[in-house]
């Protein structure tokens, strides 16, 4: 293999070092294919250069590999953390790749005499007290609901909390001990504020033990007013331990993975044990694991089984380790190859705990590596467990997260398959090719506007099946009579395609077959161009595809059927076809609908934020330099909100404190 690799490439590998780190192979295109760690970089990099590896997966890759990047580490340990930092960053197409969709909610009790109890997310200060993280942010909430039932905890905003004269509806319901008030010492609602934390962190017993030993206090001295009190708290806690079915031995914190792989998709269910309360889950599903894992399963190849360090990987795309058996103890060193179920969950491991603390154990549905355990260890200072073949609560807990990841991928493939079942349908419906429907490309335009104010167009993508959110733009139009939505639609039309129509001129007049772009460039023609209307809005179209010099068969328009009713609609072609009534039920009326719905709320959402903007004078108060929240806060208090400010001379808004009258006269000048 080495004679289709340059020169510099293979003299870089010889010169490798006996020592760990990671690797990283770029193509041509300078695109990162690649990223392993190896505890032996010259051995195990140039295993792949020295060996046939035929037809296989990884033998695509090697051949299609130009640049090599390492980076020397000191242990094995800092090579599996860097490398999953670097396929978290990167994105490299033949590993398995977990993406974040979100940051994880938390339960703060913030810092004040009356400590309020809050939904979170985002970064932590060290003032407050942050538990957490919850799967989802109903979690949070039934907590906090929890919280209030239980101990009376405030949940208001500290400036409605400062202007209270009376208790609100949450004191009339026992939901609120009404500090703002004064109906509660701060003493005493700092007990509750301290049991609140004492159950969030699982020690739910000892806090109705205290509880209990504090009424018969108040019994005994005929208070009974304050022992009632105190046996209402009791005995919401102890409903809150027989509903939820809170373990009270000894996992206080606990995350759950099950893994499920089926159909060229996989998913890992996380289920969180936090204080003892199982809070629910959420599931992963990890792109590139088809090609990620036949390329690793030929990879196993590249250790050599009479080589001592040949055991089971610790990671995705790395070298291999002992595994941890249901006592936490090593094994035995296992066969080299490695279950596709057992790559996917050490990579969700990897990738998932770099940005998520990890708590002291883990229950998996599949063994993961002890080298995988120590790189956690190392990142956070505290000893990690796990445990892949649990008993009684664990095993529980397991069960039910694994059921939920076959629920989950399965309704995920049957939502795959009937988005393609809709593609194919649009396809044989409209006689578009039937032997690309993966790279079927549809763009659909909208146009949006309040009695001719801020007008703005929405072009959203369908492709692979599924709308490309990361594709979507919007253009805001300008130079036109207000409301003309045929100029508008011109003028998006015209702004969207005049690149690819020079771009298919340029390559006509090089003798570049018949001018057509190819797929593989930039900018590119879809297969579809939808606009929402009917025979005004395609006339317009194909006045500008005649202009551009493009193709009159991609332009469909989506009119509307008899009485404006949904399912009515009809296709309207810019090439002198014949309208088509797909029906009521047709798989292609229906993705043709989603297309067209997701457009027009993409130019809705846009275009009321322009419109907010443009009617305070063209810019929010957070967009001006030097205003921040402090002195936003205090220009909206002072005049009222924003159209007060923007009302206000350069002289009043100078009387704000903090406010300069330089920055004033700045401030005039943004909002008119």
């Amino acid at each position: 293999m080495t004679d289709v690799h340059p020169e510099q490439l293979l003299r870089e590998v010889a010169a490798l070092p006996a020592l760990p780190g990671v690797y990283r192979y770029f193509d041509a295109a300078g695109v990162l294919l690649y990223v392993g760690k190896a505890r032996n970089l010259k051995r195990r990099v140039a295993s792949y250069f020295q060996k046939n590896h035929g037809g296989t997966r990884i033998g695509h890759m090697i051949t299609k590999i130009v640049r090599m990047e390492t980076t020397v580490v000191r242990s094995e340990a800092e090579a599996l953390l860097l490398e999953n930092n670097l396929i978290k960053q990167l994105g490299p197409r033949y590993n398995i790749l977990f993406r974040d969709d979100k940051s994880y909610p938390y339960l703060k009790i913030a810092a004040h005499e009356f400590p309020r109890v809050a939904y979170y997310r985002g970064s932590v200060e060290k003032k407050h007290q942050y538990f957490g993280p919850f799967p989802s942010a109903w979690a949070v909430k039934e907590s906090i609901q929890l919280l209030q039932k239980a101990f009376r905890l405030r949940t208001c905003e500290d400036t409605v909390f400062s202007n209270r004269t009376r208790p609100c509806l949450l004191y009339q319901i026992k939901r609120c001990s009404a500090p703002c008030v004064g109906l509660i010492s701060p003493e005493a609602y700092g007990l509750d504020v301290r049991n609140a934390g004492r159950f969030l962190r699982g020690e739910t017993r000892e806090v109705i033990d205290a509880l209990q030993a504090q009424m018969m206090v108040h019994a005994e001295k005929l208070e009974f007013e304050q022992a009632a009190e105190l046996r209402n708290q009791v005995t919401a806690l102890s409903r809150v331990l027989h509903q939820q079915s809170i373990e009270t031995a000894s996992d206080k914190d606990v995350d759950i993975l099950a893994v499920k792989v089926q159909g060229g998709r996989a998913c890992v269910n996380l289920a969180m044990v936090r204080g003892g309360r199982h809070l629910g889950d959420r599931p992963y599903f990890p792109v590139h694991v088809e090609d990620a894992a036949a390329m690793l399963v030929d990879e196993d190849d590249l250790d050599s089984p009479e080589d001592p360090a040949a055991q089971v990987p610790a990671s995705g795309g790395g070298e291999p380790d002992a595994v941890v058996v249901p006592d936490g103890a090593p094994a035995a060193p296992a066969s080299v190859r490695v279950p596709v179920e057992t790559r996917v969950l050490e990579a969700f491991v990897a990738q998932h705990y770099l940005d998520i603390p990890v708590p002291p154990a883990l229950i998996t549905s599949a063994p993961v590596s002890r080298g995988l355990l120590d790189a956690l260890a190392l990142q956070s200072g505290t000893r990690v467990t796990a445990v892949h073949n649990p008993r009684e609560q664990r095993r529980i807990w397991l069960e039910m997260a694994q059921k939920n990841a076959e629920l989950q991928l399965a309704r995920l493939l049957a939502e795959e398959g009937s988005q393609q079942a809709r593609t194919r349908a649009l396809a044989e419906a409209l006689d578009l090719p039937m032997d690309v429907l993966d790279e079927l490309r549809i763009e659909c335009f909208d146009i949006s506007h309040t009695a001719g104010e801020s007008t703005q167009a929405s072009c959203v993508v369908f492709q692979h099946h599924k709308m490309q959110n990361g594709e979507y733009r919007r253009y805001n139009i300008e130079g036109i009579t207000p409301g003309d939505d045929y100029a508008a639609m011109r003028q998006v039309l015209t702004r969207r395609y005049s690149k690819v129509a020079e771009a298919a001129r340029a390559a006509a007049e090089a003798g570049d077959g018949d001018g057509a772009v190819p797929p593989g460039d930039k900018p590119r023609m879809p297969d579809l161009v939808l606009v929402d209307g009917g025979k005004g809005q395609v006339s317009m179209a194909r006045g500008v595809f005649a202009e551009l010099g493009l193709h009159l068969s991609l332009i469909v328009g989506v009119e509307k059927g008899e009485g404006r009713k949904v399912g009515l609609e009809e296709l309207v072609f810019a090439d002198g076809r014949e309208k088509v009534y797909l029906g009521r039920d047709s798989a292609a009326l229906m993705l043709v609908a989603q297309i067209r719905d997701e457009a027009h709320r993409f130019a809705i959402t846009g275009m009321r934020a322009q419109r907010a903007k443009v009617r305070v004078g063209g810019s929010k108060l957070e967009d001006i330099p030097g205003i921040g929240p402090k002195r936003r806060a205090r220009l909206l208090q002072r005049f009222g909100g924003v159209r007060g400010v923007a009302a206000a001379s350069a002289e009043d808004i100078a009387q704000v404190e903090g406010i300069s009258a330089d920055l004033a006269g700045e401030i005039y000048r943004a909002l008119h």
